[in-house]
């Protein structure tokens, strides 16, 4: 039996997109949210609370983003360089995120 993701439309969608993030998303807001915000004083059940409802977040946008509204009729008409642009455009972003936090757990202590 096959785990077979349908959008709004009743379209078949591929679900890799929506694996990805979702499970990336999961051990970096659980691995990392509860440490960073001990470090603010955060206690320890409010923090892993933050990091799950973040999470779930996560999954709950990745879902609406790669299967729910998903037109994989259009995947085709998207450029290859368009999306490598959008990759690098979010990898960019992910890393200035990241220093930001740094940053802000650094200035804070």
């Amino acid at each position: 039996m096959r785990f077979r993701l349908r959008n709004d439309d009743g379209t078949a969608v591929d679900p890799v997109p929506f694996l990805v993030v979702s499970l990336l998303s999961i051990p970096i807001l659980i691995g990392w949210g509860p440490p960073f915000l001990l470090e603010w004083g955060v206690p320890l059940a409010p923090a892993v609370a933050v990091s799950i409802t973040l999470t779930a977040g996560v999954v709950v946008v990745a879902y609406y983003r790669y299967v729910l509204s998903a037109q994989p009729e259009l995947r085709d008409e998207v450029p290859v360089a368009l999306r490598v642009r959008r990759l690098l455009y979010a990898i960019f972003v992910g890393v200035v995120a990241l220093l930001g936090l740094t940053g802000a757990l650094v200035l804070a202590t």
